[in-house]
């Protein structure tokens, strides 16, 4: 704990490229990992999501933090707090992905804040994803990751709200163990949260196996896909509460209208766990 927040700020402005290729197993992963929930995507076209199945950063094991991430201090900022998690994400979408794409990504660390939270202090990191193929961009993402104590996933959840999204679509997924392997397998995820229970449980103090945050939001992007029946041009989400499985996620979505729908996730407890926006 003993960066400063001057020292921190140091990172903004970092860069790192990465290279990928969007292959016919990859495609057909995706759709096998989330089956029904899998919106139809034209032919050769990628269905909503699997750009975050794409340029993940590799690192050697010997590379790897305990929880199962790269180690911190190379792209992302030596952050003191020992957890971390996706926390949010604006999405827009200018062009499909293909199968056969050559995809390249280009991240920006935008910025750096620390805050107080209920359960301690926490420090959110913005990073800006520029995807693009060969014919130009496809995708601009800020991505948003919060850092928090070793202390936050013990404490106790507030109550659930009572405001439940007054939803004119729902649906139902299960989730298990696989599903959330396969998930971390495709997105060369090594996070233990996902797959490790002990680690899960006796280290981080979860109550089970995290469901991941992007997993949720892939969930709910394909949704409103299926909804209206074309891919959304811009999406937005964010955790509001972990989700751990196995159980029954409940996904919601609002009719569309001229600011396009709002939609979330809500765990088997009463929980929003994912709340998002979609707009066309």
């Amino acid at each position: 704990m003993s960066l400063d927040t001057s020292t921190l700020q140091e990172w903004i402005g970092r860069t790192h490229e990465v290279e990928d290729i969007v292959t016919p197993r990859l495609l057909a992963s995706f759709g096998a990992t989330l089956g029904d929930h899998a919106a139809q995507a034209a032919e050769g076209t990628a269905p909503p999501g699997l750009h975050w199945c794409l340029t993940p950063d590799i690192a050697d094991l010997r590379e790897l933090g305990p929880d199962g991430h790269p180690a911190k201090g190379g792209f992302l900022p030596p952050v003191p707090l020992p957890r971390r998690m996706w926390a949010a994400s604006d999405v827009r979408f200018m062009a499909p992905i293909r199968s056969g794409d050559r995809i390249r990504r280009s991240s920006t660390l935008t910025a750096i804040e620390e805050k107080q939270g209920r359960t301690g202090p926490l420090t959110f990191v913005t990073v800006r994803h520029d995807i693009a193929n060969d014919a130009g961009p496809v995708i601009e993402e800020d991505q948003t990751i919060v850092y928090r104590g070793a202390e936050a996933a013990a404490a106790p959840p507030a109550p659930p709200a009572n405001s439940a999204l007054a939803a004119s679509h729902e649906r139902t997924i299960e989730i298990d163990a696989v599903l959330l392997f396969r998930y971390s397998a495709l997105t060369f995820n090594g996070h233990r949260i996902h797959y490790d229970a002990p680690y899960a449980t006796g280290v981080e103090r979860y109550p089970g196996l995290v469901i991941h945050g992007p997993l949720q939001a892939t969930l709910l992007m394909n949704f409103a896909t299926a909804i209206v029946g074309q891919s959304p041009r811009r999406f937005s989400f964010r955790g509001v509460h972990p989700a751990t499985g196995p159980q029954r996620l409940l996904l919601s979505a609002t009719s569309p209208g001229q600011d396009g729908m709002a939609l979330e996730v809500r765990s088997a407890d009463g929980h929003a766990t994912v709340k998002a926006t979609a707009q066309w």
